[in-house]
């Protein structure tokens, strides 16, 4: 949660992040903040976290940020963030007090003050930003269309998608190379793609505690084999759009089957 408060932006923030989180405690609680019309929170008003990297729809150069409907959380985290100290500098100043305890034991998960003015400064041009990058998807999903090579990942009627990312999944069967020889065939097109994400199970960390490997997961390790991320962001022109859509259709089309 970041310092100054933006509650009255909270509904702008609808993009897909899943976390577990425990405040306080209490049970760890999964949910998902889903891009649905607005829905920024969970059904049963738990937090939802999103990050605020340097690609991503909103920044403060690192970090991230907790939005909730609960009047419980706040505090709590504020105070999980800063070593679980009662009061932080900023009430102890209002209060003229220097006295604090440390009741549990905490971390210091503090964004700067000017990370935080970097991001709040940023909330109001959100949505533009966001249509931008619909439109440019748009750009993307016409042009594909055609590529049988290309398939865009489908949006379900009445979403608003945030398209953080634009990713396709690659017919290889019509091609005679892996999706990993596209990637460095578009990138030697000078085309940043990129692939998001590996598996999280495919990880040795979660490998080794939990016992996952390959094929315990099939279905995503299926995927994984196949999707690649185009360059979208708000800044891109048609012109740069194009770029990438000409470059994507060279490539296919020279190792087509």
């Amino acid at each position: 949660m970041a310092d100054g408060g933006a509650d009255e932006e909270d509904d702008l923030i609808y993009f897909t992040m899943s976390t577990s989180l425990a405040i306080d405690g209490g049970t760890p609680v999964r949910e998902t903040l889903l891009p649905y019309s607005r829905q920024s929170v969970s059904a049963e008003d738990i937090q939802a976290v999103t990050e605020v990297l340097q690609s991503d729809w909103l920044t403060t150069g690192e970090g991230g940020m907790i939005t909730t409907d609960n009047p419980h959380f706040p505090q709590a985290m504020r105070q999980f963030r800063n070593h679980c100290l009662t009061s932080d500098h900023r009430e102890r100043h209002k209060t003229g007090s220097w006295f604090y305890e440390m009741t549990k034991l905490g971390y210091n998960y503090r964004l700067t003050d000017i990370q935080c003015a970097l991001g709040i400064s940023q909330l109001k041009k959100v949505p533009a930003w966001t249509v931008r990058r619909q439109e440019i998807a748009s750009l993307y999903d016409a042009a594909f269309e055609k590529i049988d090579a290309v398939n865009p990942l489908t949006v379900r009627e009445g979403i608003s998608h945030a398209y953080h990312l634009y990713v396709v999944k690659l017919n290889t069967e019509v091609l005679t190379v892996t999706r990993a020889d596209i990637f460095q065939a578009l990138r030697a097109e000078n085309i940043g793609v990129n692939v998001h994400y590996i598996p999280v199970h495919l990880h040795p960390f979660y490998q080794e505690r939990f016992g996952t490997k390959s094929g315990t997961l099939p279905i995503a390790e299926k995927a994984y084999e196949h999707i690649l991320s185009l360059p979208i962001f708000a800044g891109m022109s048609d012109n740069d759009a194009n770029d990438v859509i000409e470059a994507v259709k060279k490539v296919c089309a020279f190792y087509r089957k």
